[in-house]
């Protein structure tokens, strides 16, 4: 590893990674609904901690640095995935009830798979929101950190999301997504950052 320049850095920052990487690949996942993807990210996330040891290892706290990067890969690239994902599906309506059906039926099997369905329905920054602080059981303050945002916005993007779930999992099909408007006094991008 080019970036980490000592023996002794080198083996902290694999004790890091090696500690570290359950918990992203745990959350990547959740993000993503997806083990390739969870995996890429997870390998994204320790390049760039690599890149920037020498700071990272004099942190308070690297593991929160990682679970940042990866978050914002996640909020990068979730458009990507999506237009990639619909691009997959297959195209005309005739099966698509049926394969809705069937997939349904596959996921009430087991109530991990079917929520992981419906937290995979949710727009990325919501499933950051929940992810980070309900599985991941940050505070607040810290997720409003890492997202880069306010700590009322978190409040009110867990309600919205977690309502939105609710709604997923009790019906089972993909809810419309809400309407962006924008906001008197707030600039186009912060509009777009509400999920």
């Amino acid at each position: 590893m080019e970036w980490v320049s000592d023996a002794a850095s080198k083996r902290q920052f694999e004790g890091f990674a090696a500690e570290a990487s359950d918990t992203l690949f745990r959350t990547g996942y959740l993000m993503t609904g997806n083990l390739k993807d969870a995996e890429d990210l997870v390998q994204e996330t320790f390049l760039r901690v690599a890149r920037r040891w020498s700071r990272v290892q004099s942190m308070d706290h690297p593991a929160a640095y990682a679970r940042r990067i990866l978050i914002n890969l996640v909020l990068r690239d979730a458009d990507r995935r999506s237009r990639q994902k619909a691009e997959l599906e297959p195209q005309g309506g005739g099966n698509k009830a049926a394969d809705q059906h069937a997939a349904r039926a596959l996921q009430a099997v087991d109530d991990l798979a079917e929520f992981q369905w419906a937290l995979a329905q949710l727009p990325a920054r919501q499933r950051a929101v929940l992810v980070l602080r309900y599985w991941a059981d940050l505070p607040v303050a810290e997720v409003a950190g890492i997202l880069g945002c306010s700590a009322g916005t978190v409040k009110s993007t867990a309600s919205r999301a977690a309502a939105r779930l609710g709604a997923v999992l009790s019906s089972g099909e993909s809810p419309a997504p809400e309407p962006v408007t924008r906001q008197p006094g707030k600039e186009a991008s912060d509009v777009h950052r509400r999920a």
